[in-house]
């Protein structure tokens, strides 16, 4: 369960507060020791959100506090956004099919977290431009292939197009077309300290007709001209710059992300983004993040919004945050941010906020 008290201070549609919390339930089964199926295994999870969050008042477009937007805008309703089926075809290799959610792809060491453990901000949590073709949960297939240190190294996934984490989504089951997703993530060691290399893909065959209602991206619900397709390439690394020599889990270092995508249909065109992150040297069990963000609006997209927001533009924004440990279960972090507004008659957004955590 994970809380947030965010206020605008400065700037924004309105300087004032907000409380809002994600609650998170997972469940993973080993089915072959239930006796099931040998290397078969089950994930089940269920989220809900509650409360207001900042982003509204804040008059952003990229969520600075994500987690409380999920699963579904607007609703405090407890949905399943994971039913996944993997099966173990061998060591290294498994294939998946069920409902699933998105949110774990674009993994970095430094900047991933489902915007609870590390950065809150969605520029920080996976590459916004990815958001525009593949949907936060629904139904899929692909399969998997673990590295050597059993962590995935190539994901290829097939998904409906549609979003439809409030329903089992049988019923519109690629009537709309489908996605395509692939990630290839390599480990370097290149200061003589752990690093990864990942470069994506997306593709979607879906034809769009409006901007949609998203709960990743605060947008309002406006036709566009129609398009068909979307498509995305992107690119993260992380590298450690200080490991603890007493205990290898801990360490920091430096991250980037960098992406494009069609400016068609998505209204962000490119982003970039770089930071520090990782383990706390102060204290065992503390975690800290410094990062920064520019993301650049869609030519094609952009004037649409004109009519609604105001006159649009590119934004860039930067957030710095220290998670302490208090116990084993409850973590609490100071959260900074400030934005740069994309919608140019918005004064910048200057954001502090408290983020608790409770995990068993």
């Amino acid at each position: 369960m994970t809380q947030f008290y965010f206020g605008t201070v400065s700037g924004g549609t309105e300087e004032t507060g907000r409380y809002g919390g994600h609650g998170d339930y997972v469940a993973n089964m080993d089915l072959g020791k239930l006796g099931v199926h040998e290397g078969l295994f089950l994930k089940l999870r269920a989220e809900h959100r509650f409360g207001r969050s900042i982003g509204e008042s804040a008059g952003v477009i990229l969520p600075p506090t994500l987690a409380a937007d999920l699963p579904v805008a607007e609703s405090e309703g407890l949905y399943l956004t994971n039913v996944l089926f993997t099966q173990f075809l061998s060591e290294r290799f498994a294939v998946y099919a069920g409902k699933l959610d998105t949110l774990d792809g674009d993994t970095n060491a430094y900047a991933s977290g489902r915007g609870i453990t590390q950065f809150s901000n969605v520029a920080f949590i996976a590459n916004p431009i990815v958001l525009r073709s593949v949907p936060y949960a629904s139904l899929g297939c692909g399969f998997i292939v673990l590295g050597e240190e059993g962590e995935p190294a190539f994901n290829f996934l097939v998904m409906n197009p549609t979003d439809t984490a409030d329903s089992d989504g049988f019923d519109e089951l690629f009537s709309e077309g489908v996605v395509i997703s692939a990630e290839a993530r390599v480990g370097t060691n290149w200061l003589n300290t752990p690093g990864h290399q990942l470069l994506g893909a997306s593709w979607s065959s879906r034809d769009y007709v409006s901007l949609g209602q998203d709960p990743r991206i605060i947008l309002p619900n406006i036709p566009i001209n129609r398009a068909s397709d979307s498509w995305s390439v992107y690119w993260n690394m992380d590298q450690a710059l200080w490991v603890d020599p007493c205990d290898a889990s801990r360490h920091w270092g430096f991250f980037a992300r960098a992406g494009i995508a069609d400016d068609d249909t998505n209204p962000i065109n490119y982003l970039l983004s770089a930071g520090l992150g990782g383990a706390s040297p102060i204290r065992d069990g503390d975690t800290f993040g410094v990062g920064y963000y520019y993301s650049g609006t869609s030519d094609e997209i952009g004037p649409l919004l004109t009519g609604t927001l105001g006159p649009i533009g590119d934004s860039q924004g930067v957030e710095i945050f220290y998670r302490t440990q208090l116990t084993q279960s409850v973590s609490v972090t100071p959260d900074f941010q400030w934005i740069d507004q994309a919608r140019e008659q918005v004064s910048d957004a200057y954001l502090v906020g408290l983020r608790m955590n409770i995990a068993f």
